[in-house]
């Protein structure tokens, strides 16, 4: 027998205009399952978004999941959203929507894509549930848009959650609670300024590392309730650390009790198979031109910064996107309006989500991973750009893999290759990645591709982090590149926390706790990291030697750094190298010092400068240059 179901709506005849003109930016606020109380009755509101259903009800625990005893009512105003207030139901109820379609008749149990909590995978049920968390984090939040600024330091530890450490003796993932512990106080021992989490929101299959996601609004209970991620996010925030977490608003899984054909037509997905499916991860892409479902997506990415004081998204597969012919063959996509391949609807939705996003949470940042040559990604939306904060470098990350995977007995041919990226590194506001995709599939770990003996390789690996630390634009590694991992990452297993037991391991951490901190320490490395006016060249031109050198500058001029680097394992005396005029040169990073693992030779600290020029500048000194190396020196005047 069918229950009594409140007639109630948390939604406004403006609520629903926003809502079907695209411009809902808190849908979470009124959509999913809440708990209220109505003329005097406690229960739970539930209001699901199915326009092309016949009938709605909702089934769960407590009602022992028959369908119909409890049927939600449509709104008559043509939203296609079905709500009801059913008294006496309470927080922890696990439920789903049971959906008749008007389409074909048949019936459908989906989980609710509004759902703040969800069953442990591989169970599907949502489960009600509204975030009570006593934040702690009010310091932070006041700080947070001048430490977060794109003038800052910002160096990123990526971060999958379920492989950076296990709990042995259970064999079982940590917690969020042992991550607020154990993690945080890494993050913050290794000098990281950010963490970047993989997918958390639910995901239901493992192997999809959390990039196909069914509970968009609901981080994943396979380390806790919402409530210790809460807190996981606040230990960051605590310990001086922003948190960015990755957003996959470019496809979704077609998992039965997902968002896909969800009341029997295309609700969320583009019903074109040429928009709406994705060759490459056979999963279903977002429907950008329909207005519910960008206020969908722009509400989630709110959601996270509003519900979870997150500080930054990390967007996922841009190109894909933006480009309608993305992955496809000839044939298998069709020509936007004017005859192109851009994505427009996908364009839009990307300016507005920034736009909203950039002028609500003050001191945020967006991210984009984006691997292409599509213009003004990272430049403001008022002057026709994307208004992502960053854009991943893939370019330099490719050139820079490249490189350092050659016997150095070849890199004097190969220059350029490593050079090429200052062609074009402040058309966008550059993030350099070494990021989970470049050690999985084949690919070797980083420490794996290094060429030559084993100390060769320990300091082939310690020079191509000094570059990228010393190389314009913001820095990313993901989790074990810091001391050296020596197995492709396997997203089922711990890392191999055991190597830092070696001296060439602990030497890698060391490296890149001490990278961290003088790239926090020294202006000339951020202040001006996405203009040309903080980097000017030396020389690029010693092939011969595989020898580059060149200047990072800061907001003063005063605040200048000589970075001077060998390609080669030659140890190199009296290296004449031009300089700006001073009175000295003091040597404050060397990646070949003796506790990274490196050689015992004794450089000078202070070299005196001389008047005479040399490559184009106005002075010059006579230089050590170590094998395999970088060394960094600050300008004296």
């Amino acid at each position: 027998m069918k229950q009594a179901v409140k007639t109630f709506s948390r939604f406004t005849d403006f609520d629903i205009a926003l809502f079907k003109s695209g411009k809902h930016y808190k849908l979470y606020e009124k959509f999913g399952a809440h708990p209220m109380k109505v003329e005097g009755e406690e229960g739970i509101y539930f209001a699901v978004w199915a326009p092309a259903a016949k009938a709605v009800s909702v089934v769960g625990d407590f009602n022992y999941w028959i369908e119909g005893e409890h049927p939600l009512q449509v709104r008559w105003d043509e939203s296609g959203i079905w709500e009801g207030f059913i008294p006496k139901v309470k927080s922890g109820t696990k439920y789903k929507y049971s959906i008749q379609s008007n389409i074909d008749d048949r019936r459908i149990e989906k989980a609710d894509p509004f759902a703040m909590y969800c069953e442990n995978p591989p169970n599907t049920a949502s489960i009600v549930h509204q975030p009570n968390y006593r934040w702690k984090d009010q310091k932070w939040l006041k700080k947070r848009a001048k430490v977060n600024r794109l003038d800052q330091p910002n160096s990123v530890y990526e971060v999958h959650l379920s492989s950076w450490k296990r709990n042995v003796e259970e064999n079982r993932f940590l917690s969020y609670e042992e991550l607020a512990d154990q993690l945080v106080r890494y993050v913050a021992e290794m000098g990281f300024t950010h963490v970047e989490l993989m997918p958390i929101m639910e995901f239901p299959y493992d192997p999809s590392w959390g990039y196909q996601i069914t509970g968009y609004f609901a981080p994943s209970s396979r380390f806790g309730n919402p409530e210790a991620f809460a807190a996981l996010v606040d230990a960051f925030h605590q310990a001086d650390i922003a948190v960015i977490l990755d957003w996959v608003p470019s496809h979704f899984p077609a998992d039965a009790h997902g968002l896909g054909n969800f009341d029997g037509s295309c609700v969320y997905e583009h019903p074109d198979i040429k928009k709406g499916y994705h060759p490459d991860w056979k999963s279903l892409i977002f429907n950008y031109e329909r207005a519910e479902v960008r206020s969908f997506l722009i509400s989630n990415a709110a959601f996270w910064c509003d519900q979870y004081h997150i500080d930054g998204l990390r967007v996922d597969a841009v190109a894909s996107i933006l480009y309608l012919d993305y992955s496809r063959e000839d044939g298998e996509w069709e020509p936007n309006e004017f005859g192109g391949r851009e994505n427009l609807a996908a364009i839009s939705f990307l300016k507005e989500l920034n736009y909203y996003l950039y002028s609500t949470f003050d001191g945020i940042q967006t991210i984009a991973e984006e691997s292409t040559s599509f213009p003004m990604v990272s430049k403001p939306t008022d002057i026709g750009g994307l208004g992502f904060g960053m854009k991943w470098m893939m370019g330099w990350m490719h050139d820079t893999l490249e490189y350092f995977k050659k016997d150095p007995i070849y890199r004097s041919y190969h220059q350029n290759d490593i050079t090429f990226s200052m062609t074009y590194a402040f058309s966008e506001n550059f993030m350099l990645p070494l990021s989970h995709d470049e050690v999985v599939y084949g690919k070797q770990s980083l420490l794996g591709r290094m060429p030559g003996d084993e100390w060769q390789r320990f300091a082939n690996l310690r020079l191509m982090y000094a570059y990228m630390f010393t190389h314009p634009g913001t820095k990313l590694l993901f989790m074990g590149g810091e001391f050296g991992q020596s197995e492709e990452w396997n997203f089922q297993s711990s890392l191999n926390w055991h190597l830092l037991q070696y001296d060439y391991h602990k030497g890698i951490q060391k490296l890149i706790q001490d990278l961290n901190q003088l790239y926090k320490s020294e202006k000339a490395l951020y202040e001006l990291q996405f203009t040309a006016a903080g980097f000017e060249w030396i020389d690029f031109q010693d092939h011969q030697n595989a020898v580059l050198s060149y200047i990072r500058k800061g907001k003063n001029k005063k605040e200048q750094l000589i970075v001077v680097m060998n390609g080669t394992p030659r140890h190199m005396e009296d290296y004449t190298l031009g300089v700006p005029k001073g009175k000295q040169l003091q040597l404050i990073f060397n990646s070949d010092a003796e506790k990274y693992g490196g050689s015992k030779i004794n450089y000078a600290e202070i070299i005196e400068i001389q008047n005479s020029p040399a490559h184009n500048q106005k002075a010059s000194v006579s230089l050590e240059i170590p094998p395999l190396g970088i060394h960094v020196y600050k300008l004296i005047f």
